[in-house]
């Protein structure tokens, strides 16, 4: 019986059972795409992640997959990945590392204390298919609960992007399954990301967010990075200042997190920068027929 090993990671949080869990799995050469998306399926963790063997020092291959799906890039995997690599001492100190997903080499850095990344690739952002009274009933919500319109916005993975009023509105939230079926699904992107800007004294734009998309039914995930460079990427789009943000997600599931963003000034336009902790909570191994 063959045998593949697994690391358990909590990402985007620096305590246990907390943030987005990830798996990930190394050494993953002889494993090919069906039987990558079956032990992804078998964990039903938001995402998995298979690592090959470094092609050259410091650059590995990797793939994402949710339960149903690969993915061409998601951050949580990026991130926990990294860390991962750092913790097991199987990232060279003094050299980048640079995961290549499908979508793209992402080169990783360390600073303080905190795993991050810069997209690939410059947001995308396109008009929402949802209008404001079809999100208006697909929240559950009143009308001046939504600010302004949807707006689509991905780095590979797209995401309708929905402002509310407050955090009363973001908690209150309750999907429509019908109106999504009807109004979400036929669109390019099948999941949305709700966030409330809250007022801050500090220099990061503090923002509180929730994430839902539908695999074989409708979840929530509690940390979600490509989302969060989504909204980072539309938000500086609005202006030309450099431009930070704090991200908490996860809290109405019990499994609080904290994104760390980062667009414009030096960088880029159109490029952002995403980060946070991460923490090794366990190892298992699955049976191979």
């Amino acid at each position: 019986m063959t045998t593949a090993e697994y690391y358990l990671l909590d990402v985007f949080t620096e305590q246990p059972f907390t943030g987005n869990p990830l798996a990930v799995f190394l050494n993953a050469d002889g494993l090919d795409a069906h039987t990558m998306q079956a032990l992804a399926n078998e964990l039903n963790l938001a995402e998995t992640v298979f690592l090959s063997a470094a092609t050259q020092p410091n650059h590995y291959p990797m793939r994402i997959f949710t339960p149903t799906r690969e993915l061409p890039f998601a951050g949580h995997p990026t991130v926990g990945t990294a860390h991962l690599l750092a913790a097991l001492e199987l990232a060279h100190p003094t050299q980048p590392l640079v995961l290549h997903p499908p979508i793209g080499e992402l080169a990783i850095t360390s600073t303080s204390g905190r795993t991050e990344f810069t997209t690939s690739q410059a947001v995308m952002l396109a008009d929402s298919t949802l209008d404001h009274p079809t999100a208006v009933a697909l929240l559950g919500l009143d009308s001046h609960q939504i600010v302004g319109d949807p707006i689509i916005a991905s780095f590979g993975l797209p995401y309708h992007l929905i402002e509310l009023s407050d955090t009363s509105a973001l908690e209150s939230v309750t999907i429509s399954a019908a109106l999504w079926a009807s109004a979400v699904m036929p669109s390019r992107a099948a999941q949305i990301y709700l966030y409330v800007r809250e007022p801050s004294a500090g220099q990061a734009t503090v923002i509180r967010s929730r994430m839902f998309c539908m695999h074989d039914s409708l979840c929530e995930d509690p940390a979600t990075g490509s989302a969060a460079a989504a909204l980072t990427g539309y938000l500086a789009s609005l202006q030309t200042e450099a431009l930070r943000c704090e991200i908490h997600q996860g809290i109405e599931m019990g499994r609080p997190s904290v994104i760390y963003t980062t667009a414009n000034g030096d960088m880029t336009p159109g490029f952002v920068t995403v980060g946070g902790h991460a923490i090794v909570v366990g190892k298992g191994t699955l049976y191979l027929p």
